[in-house]
């Protein structure tokens, strides 16, 4: 797909916004007789901008036939219940991409419960209870690439063998390039596994980015002369680690610009990841509140220093080489 089409696509789904009206969970809530949708199905990790060449394609099409574009994802994601240890590190947690989704024009979102009775649905039960029945499917978008059911039976032939026999139409995700590299998930993560920021912002449209809540910590950062906003993770792992400068929203006054580390914190010992940002010039209380942290560029790996006076001296370089960055010098 070109770019100047995928721009099209991009404005047309500005202009048509309709917020999400509705999340139906699992198959037992679907309903009983579904007027007619269009769909596609995947698992939408970090919505880049090949998934939002696909929804305002979706968005087009629901328009033109008069019904509702519906999203149908899955969670956990099918590689995570497989093989959780070797399940790659997520771009977005379920909320975010919810909140991500939302910005486009997609009026319901489908989400399936990846467990063992879904493993073993076989793709023609998959098709009748979901696509035909659960749905009422009339135009479909899914990769040329796509298995679903049982020991991955069904393929895209498979589906469009059944659009022929129940009356929808089946159409793959064309593959969707920028400067003719190949969009997706797995690209993204490579980017930002190697430090490569702005490689991930034109893969993805927008910066990458973590939400999340403000919880309290163990202080240890304020006793160093840089608190730190604390957002917990709740992922079993993450895309990127290091130090980087951030801005945060979300809060009065944003964007506030500072220095984020995302890790373990080696040289106290931490264990578990977690994301910790100290902002310039800013003396407020933000506990609780949900923020989003733009990673713009990373300053360094995370390592472990000889003792705590050897780490406040490079949060300190840290926060000047951030400073620099931010005011172009």
């Amino acid at each position: 797909m070109s770019q100047a089409v995928s721009l099209l696509l991009f404005f047309y789904a500005l202009i048509t916004h309709i917020p999400m009206q509705r999340i139906i969970r699992d198959f037992h809530n679907l309903p009983s007789s579904p007027p007619g949708c269009v769909a596609t199905i995947g698992n939408f990790d970090g919505v880049h901008l090949g998934h939002q060449a696909v929804l305002s394609q979706l968005a087009m099409k629901g328009d033109t036939l008069g019904l509702p574009a519906v999203v149908i994802t899955f969670e956990p994601q099918p590689f995570e219940f497989f093989n959780p240890d070797k399940a790659p590190a997520r771009l977005s947690r379920f909320r975010e991409k919810i909140e991500m989704l939302r910005s486009y024009s997609i009026q319901q979102l489908c989400v399936l419960k990846f467990n063992q009775k879904l493993a073993q649905m076989t793709a023609q039960d998959f098709i009748q209870r979901l696509i035909v029945d659960g749905l009422n499917v009339k135009y479909l978008v899914v990769g040329d690439d796509f298995r679903f059911g049982k020991d991955r039976q069904g393929d895209f032939a498979m589906l469009q063998l059944a659009g022929k026999e129940f009356g929808f139409q089946v159409v793959n995700m064309h593959t969707f390039a920028v400067d003719q590299i190949r969009v997706s998930s797995t690209r993204i993560r490579q980017a930002l596994n190697a430090g490569n920021l702005m490689l991930a912002e034109k893969l993805l449209g927008r910066s990458y980015r973590i939400s999340g809540k403000v919880a309290h910590g163990d202080k240890r950062g304020r006793t160093m002369g840089f608190p730190t906003a604390n957002i917990h993770l709740h992922r079993r792992n993450v895309p990127l680690a290091g130090v980087y400068a951030v801005q945060l929203f979300g809060i009065e006054g944003e964007p506030v610009q500072g220095v984020a580390n995302i890790g373990t914190r080696p040289t106290i010992s931490g264990e578990k990841a977690l994301l910790e940002v100290h902002l310039f010039d800013f003396k407020r209380e933000i506990y609780g509140e949900h923020v989003q942290v733009h990673f713009l560029r990373k300053l360094r790996d995370e390592q472990k220093f000889s003792d705590l006076a050897a780490l406040i001296r490079q949060i300190e370089h840290d926060c000047q080489e951030a400073k620099s960055y931010f005011s172009g010098s």
